[in-house]
């Protein structure tokens, strides 16, 4: 939108992280000229003198590279005593650079067709020209965007990082050589669309879920076979809203590994009809509402069906995390720091073990 608008900005980012620090690597947020942020890099002094930094960088049109050492121990003269170490790089995006525009725009193109892809920025300040940004937008077919300096055999090196940078979902900085054999460091970083979130059921835990979901960075979808509970006014957070019977459901949806599905439609002879249809996707998260009672015997049947208990295992029920949960905005929250806890890949979140009760939430 700066862009489009003709307005500069500057985007600082955690390229280097080591030990406890506010935030982590590949962390942004991008400061405007009048000095307001969108995003945050941990608060504090680091993000103050940041913001500091910034006004030098939208004078000059150059990037700047910012060492931060948080290792303090006189709170009188830092507030910055995680004890870790960061570097921030803070670059100018200016209307001006073409290679700047485009990169952008094809990053909202990926954004809306669901697709991902890998940006390398040179974070070598002496690299950078007041109209120029050396960074390239790889994309997952091979096409590119933009331009590094770099060599075709730094390409090639370039070329397997990023896949590795692609499948972990992790940033990572690279040394490579460019065509006269000097070292350009690049920052690699995974351009991910927003994971679809599939929430079948549009009842009042559903209401809960879905804007705390959209909040975190989830492109959530509604299914209810009930037209007065699939009303846009109350789901103004949803990206789409669809009234469908709950058999067959799925075959309307193309479910991948990144998506994920909430259950918690208003009876559980549907939730075990869309369950069963959940089951045969390769959705990464599935989630399912109700006790222990209700699970177990939702799984009999399934197992009578010919599911596996390698099947039943996926499935994370009673769904979210255990907070003690009673209220269907506690649930609600309960739930998408489940979701949260299973997109970070955090220790804990590949299988689902015990759990709270919440049956009493199929009555409210």
């Amino acid at each position: 939108e700066q862009l489009k608008a003709g307005r500069p900005s500057v985007a600082a980012t955690i390229v280097r992280q080591g030990g406890p620090s506010p935030r982590g690597l590949g962390t942004r947020c991008l400061i405007l000229e009048d000095g307001s942020l969108f995003g945050t890099i941990g608060g504090g002094v680091l993000e103050a003198k940041t913001l500091e930094e910034a006004r030098r960088v939208l004078k000059t049109g150059e990037p700047v590279r910012l060492r931060f050492s948080m290792s303090g121990t006189d709170v009188a003269k830092t507030d910055m005593l995680c004890g870790g170490e960061v570097e921030i790089f803070l670059e100018p995006v200016c209307p001006e650079s073409e290679v700047r525009v485009q990169v952008a725009e094809e990053m909202v193109r990926m954004g809306k067709r669901g697709e991902a892809g890998l940006l390398a920025t040179a974070i070598d300040p002496g690299r950078w020209g007041k109209e120029s940004a050396p960074l390239a937008l790889l994309l997952r077919d091979g096409g590119k965007v933009g331009w590094v300096p770099v060599g075709r055999e730094a390409e090639r090196k370039l070329a397997e990082e990023a896949e590795t940078v692609l499948d972990s979902g992790r940033p990572s900085v690279v040394a490579v050589e460019d065509e006269i054999g000097d070292r350009v460091e690049l920052f690699l970083e995974p351009i991910e669309s927003k994971p679809a979130l599939y929430v079948f059921g549009g009842g009042h835990v559903s209401r809960q879920i879905v804007p705390l979901a959209a909040l975190v960075g989830f492109r959530v979808v509604v299914i209810d076979d009930r037209e007065e509970f699939t009303l846009p006014q109350d789901f103004p957070h949803a990206d789409r809203i669809h009234l469908y019977p709950f058999e067959g459901v799925l075959d309307r949806f193309e479910i991948d590994d990144a998506s994920y599905i909430v259950i918690v439609t208003r009876g559980h002879m549907h939730d075990k009809d869309v369950l069963a249809q959940a089951l045969s996707t390769g959705a990464k998260y599935i989630g399912m509402i109700g006790s222990r009672r209700k699970r177990g015997v939702i799984y009999a049947h399934l197992l009578d069906q010919g599911f596996t208990q390698e099947d039943l295992d996926r499935v994370h029920s009673p769904i979210g995390l255990d907070i003690g949960a009673e209220t269907p905005e506690e649930i609600g929250v309960s739930i998408v720091a489940e979701l949260i806890r299973v997109r970070a890949g955090s220790p804990g979140s590949e299988k689902k073990g015990k759990g709270r009760e919440v049956g009493h939430a199929r009555d409210l």
